[in-house]
Formats: C-alpha cells, structure tokens, sequence
C-alpha cells in the first residue's frame, strides 16, 4: 500500500507515508473484516488517508492516531453501505432460516432447543482474545462473507461497531422487524461457522 504516500506536496506525501507504515495493515484489516472486498477495502483506506490529511490540523492530541484514523475509517465504511443499499424488502434470501432447522429439535418438551448432535462446542476462550488471533479474524471474515451482504452488514454494525438498530435501520435502508430477522440469522450461521472452524478443530 506504498503508493498511498504520494499524495499533492511533500509534507502531505511525507505524513501520509508514516501514516501507511505505522497504521495501513491495520486499517486496511479493519476495512476488510467490514466489507469483506479486498479492493474496498484499500479504496476506503485510501480515502480514509485523504481525508485525515485534509483534517490533520484539527487532530486532538488526547486520542492516540490510530483511533482517530480508525474513526475516519468507520464513517468511511458506514457512508459506503448507505450508498450501496436502498429501502427494500428482505429477500428470500435474506429471509431464508430453513437451512438453520437441524440444528433445533422440532418436537416434544424441549422443542425450540440445540438437538444433540448440533449442541455447539463450549467456548472456553475469551471472544476478545480470540479475535487478537489473525487465524480467528479470517475465520469471522470467512463466516461473514457466506451470509447475504446487508445481513453480514447489518451483524457488522451492530456486534462489531457498535452502532444502535434505528440508526442500522436508516443506513441499511430495513424495517426494525428486519434488522432482529437479520441478527438472527447472523448469530445462528456464526455460531454454527465459527464453532465448526474455530473451536471445534482446536480440539481435533
């Protein structure tokens, strides 16, 4: 990501090239674990750098540099969903949970609860840490990647930014019944993915 350095003077061109060395693998990692597009991802941070050495006299010095690049970043990312998405219904796809049914038991007593042979593995590793592992970031990135993009974008805002469902609902363009369809549907493929190719082969 060298040539994100030779931007319009040398001052500029100067900061920005510290700016890439000491930050661009992480923000460019940040962008693809959000968008999960190699090529937005370096477009975002390429516009993220811009942007920062457009504002770089107004950097308070009480937050570190990383998190005000990250900040920029994530306004970044949130613009770039809003345009890509426009108020629709979910799709049958997006709707889908027929695929989730095995994993329930369907009848009796404890209908609605983990059949045997789907019960997930338990989780002794703090999620935290887990996500300070390269591996553990590809393999959410992976995961995310197999849903329909607004749900992946919609579990995104929420568990990995933050953000609050009104305000997903405004950028995603969804109802507030879509958006609890949609994180549910995210939690049950990523419990299901992330048990399969993370803590399950840990103990193999």
């Amino acid at each position: 990501m060298e040539h994100l350095g030779t931007i319009n003077t040398r001052e500029t061109a100067f900061d920005a090239g510290l700016w890439v060395d000491a930050h661009g693998d992480f923000l460019f990692s940040f962008a693809v674990s959000r968008v999960r597009d190699r090529w937005m991802a370096e477009d975002l941070v390429q516009e993220t750098l811009l942007a920062a050495m457009q504002a770089r006299h107004s950097f308070a010095e009480n937050s570190s540099e990383r998190t005000w690049l990250c900040g920029i970043l994530k306004h970044k990312i949130i613009d770039h969903f809003r345009k890509s998405t426009r108020e629709v219904e979910l799709t049958d796809e997006e709707a889908d949970m027929s695929s989730y049914d095995y994993l329930f038991r369907a009848d009796g007593v404890w209908k609605g609860h983990w059949a045997a042979e789907a019960r997930p593995a338990v989780w002794d590793e703090d999620p935290e840490k887990a996500l300070e592992h390269t591996e553990f970031r590809g393999i959410l990135t992976h995961c995310l990647g197999e849903l329909p993009e607004r749900v992946a974008n919609c579990f995104t805002l929420r568990e990995m930014d933050g953000l609050q469902a009104p305000e997903i609902c405004a950028i995603l363009g969804i109802s507030a019944n879509n958006f609890w369809v949609m994180m549910h549907r995210a939690r049950l493929h990523l419990r299901r993915c992330i048990d399969f190719n993370w803590f399950r082969k840990a103990r193999d």
